[in-house]
């Protein structure tokens, strides 16, 4: 069956001048039932990217840090990154991992936690488990702070 009626219509619109009452939609910008300030009643922070569900700066800072290293997993809602193993070509002996978690939408010092994982080669040439000094965990959060600041800087200049 075919249908070949279609192709001489024509869209028929109501006009006022049948007694259509409706109001009229416009181009013109409009406030909606949430207000202009949105659902919540609140603008979003400063350096919250639209996209993503943590703190820009933080985000972008984190990736900036440990670009260096294979990245498995990057949730921008969830705020985590997670790393392969990455071998420093100096020390081929041992490798390292880093898992990143931003714990706010604010730019704040604990806003982010680093997770630093080390493995060493034993005698036999498997991969076996290194306790890692915390202090280079912080260093590394440190190094993402920074970065996070630096960013906010270019950002309002």
């Amino acid at each position: 069956m075919v249908l070949s009626a279609c192709d001489q219509s024509q869209a028929v619109f109501p006009t006022k001048d049948r007694g259509d009452t409706a109001p009229r939609m416009s181009n013109e910008k409009r406030d909606t039932i949430f207000g202009s300030e949105g659902m919540f009643g609140k603008s979003k922070p400063e350096g919250e990217g639209a996209g993503i569900g943590v703190n820009a700066f933080l985000w972008r800072a984190s990736l900036d840090t440990i670009s260096f290293m294979p990245i498995t997993t990057a949730d921008a809602f969830g705020g985590t990154i997670i790393t392969d193993w990455y071998q420093l070509p100096e020390t081929p002996n041992e490798r390292y991992k880093v898992n990143v978690f931003i714990m706010d939408r604010a730019l704040r010092a604990d806003g982010v936690k680093v997770a630093l994982f080390k493995q060493a080669k034993d005698g036999t040439g498997t991969w076996v488990d290194v306790k890692v000094d915390p202090r280079m965990a912080v260093d590394l959060e440190n190094s993402i702070l920074t970065r996070a600041r630096q960013l906010r800087v270019v950002s309002t200049e």
